[in-house]
């Protein structure tokens, strides 16, 4: 027979007395995201799996794929098709010789469209093959929405993502301490064969917001303004999206007006909530058939998410595991389950694990040890021992 036990951390009982929802963000973007980068966990949404143009932005995988390609420390010579890339641009020379290093500070910090296709152009052979590159990558980080045709983000074709998968990749890349060094860069210098290049870092947010340590900007005519941002304020780490917040001037403001008001959401309404503590017991469990009376049973791991006060309320966690169960066990073994529940839908399931062994110790078994042990001493010719089940006894 199993037992369930329903868990109310008195914290979120207090939480119960709380039934007015936070106000949703209300923003212009066609589609956004809100998602926490320790968990991954999806905080607020609007339209996140819609196909959509997101301009520059895809520039953040094409800095990961430049950082995760060991050419870092290269020169790069520059094409004549990268030179003749349209603006936004560092304006290179076809033939000018220039560090990987100057071109991905180009890349991120002011958006050049000449440096994404030169950088793609050196590590891959051609963009084409690059921007496969940067496809199968978007696919191993679980963003299988998402089809990258340009390395710069320039429409074309089926070029697209989704909020959703562009806060997937920004995740993946702000694990990189690199990548997040790039980008907090507020300038830098660099000199190639033919000329010096001062290049700023055009990401207001880093000024306007407190906390903030990213991401990137992205503007096409079919994209509209779009932004993918990031920032931290007391051990909360959160990443924003906005795609296709406007055109025009109106639009180009608005992107810093939505993702402030989604980054502002998510810290006032979400705090980090330890809800199974895996150094705690699970419970005791009944052995049956076995010396050992009883063995601790404990959860494989822990949970630790954000919550908003409305969660909170409408948080439970199930702890399924046997009164009893028959020997042998073996420290490890799966003797339950339990689930975090908010608002009536399983956020995880966590295999509850015997901290213990327990030996089988029945006349049967007994019996068979000491008959295995006459058999190891050769003082009986081996023989098939096949006995029926008896009651237990000791």
């Amino acid at each position: 027979m199993k037992k369930i036990a329903v868990i109310l951390c008195a914290v979120l009982l207090i939480c119960m007395s709380i039934n007015v929802a936070a106000e949703k963000p209300q923003v212009e973007a066609k589609s956004a995201i809100l998602m926490d980068f320790e968990t991954g966990r999806v905080l607020w949404e609007k339209n996140a799996h819609e196909p959509m143009a997101m301009a520059s932005t895809t520039k953040i995988m094409t800095a990961i794929i430049a950082l995760e390609s060991g050419k870092m420390n290269d020169t790069v010579t520059v094409s004549a098709k990268a030179a003749a890339a349209p603006k936004v641009k560092m304006y290179l020379s076809a033939g000018e010789k220039i560090s990987m290093q100057t071109l991905m500070q180009a890349l991120m910090l002011q958006s050049s469209n000449d440096a994404a296709v030169a950088i793609a152009e050196h590590i891959a052979g051609s963009v084409e093959a690059f921007c496969e590159m940067m496809t199968a990558k978007a696919r191993e980080l679980g963003a299988v929405n998402t089809i990258f045709r340009t390395p710069n983000g320039l429409d074309k074709d089926d070029h697209h993502s989704t909020a959703y998968d562009l806060a997937l990749i920004t995740r993946y890349a702000l694990a990189n301490k690199d990548f997040v060094n790039l980008i907090n860069t507020r300038s830098a210098t660099g000199t190639s064969n033919l000329r010096t290049y001062n290049i700023a870092n055009k990401n207001r947010l880093l000024n306007e917001f407190s906390g903030a340590n990213g991401v990137k900007t992205g503007f096409t005519n079919k994209a509209g303004y779009c932004f993918v941002g990031s920032a931290e304020r007391d051990g909360l780490k959160l990443i924003s999206v906005v795609l296709a917040s406007g055109w025009g001037a109106k639009g180009s403001e608005q992107k810093w007006v939505d993702t402030k008001r989604v980054l502002n959401y998510g810290f006032g309404e979400f705090e980090f909530e330890e809800i199974i503590d895996a150094t705690v017991d699970a419970g005791e469990i009944g052995i049956e058939r076995s010396r050992a009376n009883r063995i601790v049973a404990r959860y494989s791991e822990g949970v630790r998410i954000p919550l908003s006060a409305e969660e909170k309320a409408a948080l439970r966690v199930e702890v399924e595991i046997p009164e009893t169960i028959k020997a042998p066990i073996s420290k490890g073994d799966v003797v339950g389950t339990a689930r975090v529940i908010i608002a009536n839908e399983v956020y995880a399931e966590i295999p509850i694990l015997a901290n213990d062994d327990a030996e089988r110790h029945d006349f049967k078994t007994s019996l068979e040890k000491v008959l295995k042990a006459f058999l190891e001493m050769g003082s009986v010719e081996e023989v098939e021992i096949v006995l029926p089940e008896l009651p237990f006894t000791h």
